[in-house]
């Protein structure tokens, strides 16, 4: 049983680092919520709609996907632990890596709680502008 449950955490670490949002969402309770800890931009919770919305918009902010290097995966009863690595390119052509620690509680083999521990300032200085270039383009796209 464990392993299965490593598996399902790790098959969201990879549908969410490739943008895949329909895949991701095969992984996830209708009710799920992550938690980015930390004190960033970028920190915060998210719903279930805003993780598969922000697993979408990945496709395009990082289209190598961040591809993982997974260093530990740990299962105790409902929680699994990931700890990983990412490397990735960004779509302005800047390198991304940063480094993961996430902790999964699943109900039912499905994800409904993610608290996730990666440098939120890397993230913001990264990404952050990013998803500030996307959101203002959509803005103009609905004006």
């Amino acid at each position: 049983m464990s392993e299965q449950k490593k598996q399902i955490a790790v098959g969201f670490i990879e549908a969410f680092s490739r943008g895949d949002a329909e895949a991701a969402k095969s992984y996830l309770t209708r009710d799920a919520v992550t938690i980015a800890k930390g004190f960033g931009k970028l920190s915060g919770p998210r719903s279930y709609e805003l993780i598969v919305a922000t697993t979408g918009a990945f496709r395009e902010l990082i289209p190598t996907g961040l591809r993982p290097t997974f260093h530990s995966v740990t299962a105790e009863g409902d929680r699994v632990v990931v700890e990983f690595e990412g490397d990735a390119t960004l779509a302005n052509g800047e390198r991304y890596c940063n480094q993961y620690c996430m902790v999964f509680t699943l109900r039912d083999g499905k994800i409904s709680h993610v608290n996730e521990y990666y440098c939120t300032i890397l993230a913001d200085q990264k990404i952050g502008p990013l998803l500030s270039d996307v959101e203002e383009q959509r803005m103009k796209a609905g004006s």
